[in-house]
């Protein structure tokens, strides 16, 4: 391992009491409090807008300094004061050395990280020796990441004093794992939305053959006069086909301008989200609007074609 850093993360009620962080005229209580070690600076490191990070000395010391979200700075310093001024929290007062970056991602454009506050470790210690939330951050060598993943189990085994063969009492993490769960619960998410869109399909498909078995019957003189006048199967088929793939198809047309127009609001709500449309999608989308109009309008076209002339005419 190239490091080992520690987090204390403080809940947001400890002995019945919620944590907010005020100073005055202003508060809040949407904060997440941690104590880090010093090295966390090195470990994961984040941008600054203003100010810096904790040094080893003040965590020595037991400094009440504290590094604070962007958020936290917009609502408890919103003349842009913040570095070098003092907040009270939990009936403590901190001095603020330095504010974060606003965090990119988020759901609505909040990130959890534009809300932290963190102080030293030994300063949260101190403050709440009665919670125990800690979380170890290993850094791997570059290369070096499965061995520095044995590495760090085994040593939290000793440390435990585990018995070979029991089950671990705790768990570890990378940033691999991480994804790849994301990604299972996306593609299972996918999945359901393949499901359900394949019966909205199935069920407009139905819809679509419903009505053009409807219009074959209301227009069955309308088809004997046709083929009485020389129209081929294949010309009354081709009719009906193009009548359901133009029903299909203006369909698919809606359905595309509304998911664009969706996709732009998303996309103006929350400027953190992702939401562009690409090209394929268009074409996917009205390609299979376009196929379901002929996949069931195929029946009531070849009904059409097979009615026998004189009893077309003779229908009322």
């Amino acid at each position: 391992m190239q490091d080992v850093g520690l987090v204390l993360n403080i809940p947001p009620v400890v002995d019945g009491n919620p944590i907010t962080a005020r100073v005055p005229g202003f508060e809040s209580e949407n904060i997440n409090v941690a104590g880090q070690s010093p090295n966390m600076g090195d470990i994961s490191p984040r941008d600054f807008a203003a100010g810096r990070y904790y040094t080893a000395e003040e965590d020595q010391r037991t400094a009440h300094v504290a590094v604070i979200g962007f958020s936290v700075a917009e609502s408890l310093f919103p003349g842009g004061t913040a570095i070098g001024g003092t907040m009270m929290m939990d009936g403590a007062e901190y001095t603020v050395i330095g504010v974060y970056t606003k965090a990119k991602g988020g759901f609505f454009g909040e990130n959890g990280q534009d809300n932290a506050i963190v102080i030293p470790l030994r300063t949260a210690e101190s403050r709440y020796p009665q919670v125990d939330r800690f979380m170890i951050i290993a850094k791997a060598k570059s290369g070096k990441r499965e061995e520095a993943f044995a590495e760090v189990e085994g040593i939290m085994r000793r440390i435990r004093r585990m018995a070979t063969g029991e089950k671990d009492d705790f768990a570890i993490s990378t940033p691999d794992q991480i994804i790849q769960q994301f990604d299972r619960i996306t593609s299972l998410i996918g999945l359901v939305a393949i499901a359900i869109s394949a019966l909205g399909l199935l069920v407009g498909g139905i819809g679509v053959m419903n009505i053009m078995l409807m219009s074959v019957t209301e227009r069955t003189r309308e088809i004997g006069v046709r083929k009485a006048l020389g129209a081929r199967r294949r010309d009354i088929v081709g009719q009906f086909l193009v009548e359901a793939m133009t029903l299909t198809g203006a369909g698919g047309v809606l359905g595309i301008v509304i998911s664009v127009l969706i996709t732009m609001l998303v996309g103006a709500l929350v400027p953190a989200l992702p939401s562009s449309v690409p090209a394929w999608a268009l074409i996917a989308g009205f390609s299979v609007s376009v196929a379901v109009g002929v996949f069931f309008g195929v029946w009531p076209a070849v009904k059409a074609a097979k009615l026998d002339p004189v009893e077309a005419l003779r229908y009322e």
